[in-house]
């Protein structure tokens, strides 16, 4: 793949708001967790962990945590992106932003891949964490990060406007 193939990737990747109803396949599923293993980690430690949930009453209880993102529910897969804070064991109080940054990046390339298998998906940051991590019945170590609707597209979103090159990058030579 050339530069200009995959930003057309990144550039035509949406966030996606309505789910067919049909369900996902293994290999779907496999490629999303390669996508998640692949991606860069503080230390290599991959202080992140990923669960994919399938349950229609589990997706409806996570999605009342969104603050009325009723769309949530309706995607036939609900992956609840996690941080481990275990990663202090290793670098010291305070470092669980390393583990931020791990989520954050497989979330990137979670994003891409879902894309690329002719999935959608959404990214959802607003939600409440503690309830959401009670509905998981997360350890204590775990903290759910994120939340990320998957399914069929029942729509195409429109290409959203973007700041300009100039307005995103500064340059100090």
């Amino acid at each position: 793949m050339n530069i200009e193939d995959l930003l057309a990737v990144i550039r035509d990747r949406r966030s996606v708001r309505a789910y067919r109803p049909d369900e996902l396949d293994e290999a779907q599923i496999e490629a999303m967790i390669e996508a998640i293993r692949w991606a860069p980690s503080a230390g290599n430690l991959q202080s992140r962990e990923f669960i994919f949930v399938r349950n229609p009453a589990l997706k409806r209880q996570l999605s009342d945590t969104t603050f009325d993102q009723d769309f949530v529910a309706q995607a036939p897969l609900i992956i609840a992106c996690c941080t481990d804070r275990n990663i202090e064991q290793h670098y010291g109080e305070g470092s669980e932003e390393y583990s931020v940054q791990d989520v954050s990046a497989s979330i990137q390339n979670l994003l891409l891949a879902i894309h690329g298998l002719g999935l959608g998906a959404c990214w959802i940051g607003a939600f409440n964490q503690e309830q959401a991590g009670r509905l998981l019945d997360l350890p204590a170590n775990l903290r759910a990060l994120a939340l990320i609707s998957v399914g069929y597209p029942d729509e195409e979103p429109e290409v959203p406007e973007r700041r300009s090159p100039e307005a995103t990058a500064r340059f100090i030579d």
